[in-house]
């Protein structure tokens, strides 16, 4: 009991010092520590002695022992040695923090937390423990504010996979996903023009705004959280921070002549968003597992999805409807697009094949081989283009289903591609960090470099 006692009265005498006026914050103070030591314990699929943590509502509700985790305000804030440790009104979630029993210490299987983590959770309790975000029901992951990531590293040890990559708006430059940051490559003389960062651990997607002046950057870090950041392009400042989640943004489309942007993310869910006023217009939770890809028609009335559930989904935009269904690949979907005006999909996976189908009756029309894994596809004029593991990509003509060329990436499997049209250039890049950029027409290549800093 002493033990106890004394670890809570250390807390107790750090407050003032540590502190100040300065007011406590959830979102600031506390949401960060619970989502790095406790929710992996205590969330939806795994909550440990019934208790959950990755929401506010969550966190205040008793575990299967019936204590109340939450007692603000936690009064007096002096108390002696000898002071008895109901004086004292902890909730059930501070005791078990400075519990000096380790079988009641949380976190359980990881180091206590430190002192000043301590202090930030004791200091929110004794000023009421509010909650100051928008609402108590959304993930702690969501709740925290948008992070400033560290900068990466001046020089890579070492390249790192190439997960996404576009054109600039006038096809001049390649931009990269690199190690918590965008990396911008002169096209002709392939030399590092310069970086754009704060951004997500890992870049899985990106893709110009209408204005040509704003960077959408669809990011994150697997298994933990993932965004999309509104970059302006030429200044390199983040405009905003929106589609967070729990887990990696993988893809991001933009609706043809609209301001609505397609998110599709590893939670399993499709967000689509106005990019002017930043709201969400409507989430699609149809896929049971990572939504990886997506596409809109060319008229911008139909969404095309593939999923790691192994399905690829057709929705009505503006009601959000599902309109068909394709389970043909039974692999992970890692590509999709529309052809024929939307009335016809093309979609590639972990199957190896590119599969071509009507979205009325989701009937199979056309299956070729891709001679590895393939992923997400770029669209052309008549072609599309394909990435593979076996480290190429192949172009394949619309109008009779064909390989017409098989361009040679790497000695490593092919993640992404882009193309270009005002320049006829197209790029694939790989995961050892390898890009190349070829004619799109004739398919000669025209330079290769590795993107690594």
């Amino acid at each position: 009991m002493r033990l106890y006692l004394s670890s809570v009265l250390i807390v107790l005498a750090t407050l003032a010092v540590c502190y100040g006026d300065e007011p406590s914050s959830f979102r600031r103070d506390v949401a960060p520590i619970l989502l790095e030591h406790c929710v992996a314990c205590h969330n939806a699929k795994k909550a440990e002695g019934g208790y959950r943590i990755d929401t506010f509502d969550e966190l205040s509700k008793p575990g299967d022992s019936g204590e109340t985790p939450i007692k603000p305000p936690l009064q007096p804030l002096v108390k002696n040695e000898e002071a008895q440790a109901s004086d004292l009104n902890v909730g059930e979630l501070l005791r078990r923090i400075v519990s000096m029993d380790p079988s009641e210490r949380m976190p359980s299987d990881g180091d206590p937390l430190s002192e000043t983590q301590i202090v930030a959770i004791r200091s929110w309790l004794a000023t009421g423990a509010t909650f100051d975000g928008e609402r108590s029901n959304e993930l702690l992951a969501l709740v925290v504010p948008p992070a400033v990531y560290a900068a990466p590293p001046e020089h890579y040890l070492a390249a790192v996979p190439v997960t996404a990559l576009v054109f600039n708006p006038d096809g001049s430059q390649l931009l990269v996903g690199g190690y918590h940051e965008v990396t911008v490559w002169d096209v002709n003389t392939k030399q590092l023009i310069r970086r754009i960062q704060n951004v997500g651990q890992r870049t899985f997607s990106m893709v110009f705004l209408p204005d040509h002046r704003t960077l959408a950057v669809g990011c994150g870090e697997p298994g933990v959280s993932g965004e999309v950041r509104l970059i302006d392009f030429e200044t390199a400042t983040v405009k905003g921070v929106v589609g967070r989640t729990n887990d990696v943004v993988l893809d991001l489309a933009m609706k043809p002549g609209s301001n609505e942007l397609a998110i599709a993310s590893a939670d399993g869910l499709i967000r689509i968003l106005n990019v002017d006023t930043l709201e969400v217009i409507r989430t699609i939770s149809s896929h049971a597992d990572w939504v990886t890809t997506i596409a809109w028609s060319d008229d911008g009335t139909r969404l095309v999805s593939g999923s790691r559930d192994k399905s690829s989904k057709v929705f009505d935009t503006s009601t959000g409807n599902l309109l068909a269904t394709y389970p043909g690949h039974g692999a992970a979907v890692r590509g999709v697009c529309f052809v024929a005006d939307g009335k016809q999909v093309i979609s590639t996976g972990s199957d190896q094949k590119l599969h071509r189908w009507e979205v009325e009756g989701a009937k199979n029309l056309a299956i070729v081989g891709m001679g590895g894994e393939a992923f997400k596809i770029a669209r052309g004029d008549s072609f599309v283009l394909v990435p593979s593991a076996d480290g190429h990509v192949r172009r394949v003509e619309l109008s009779n289903n064909a390989i017409s060329q098989t361009q040679a990436s790497s000695q490593d499997w092919a993640l992404t591609v882009c193309t270009h049209s005002a320049t006829n250039r197209s790029a694939s890049g790989a995961i050892n960090g390898e890009v190349r950029v070829w004619n799109t027409t004739d398919g000669t290549p025209l330079h290769a470099w590795v993107a690594k800093p």
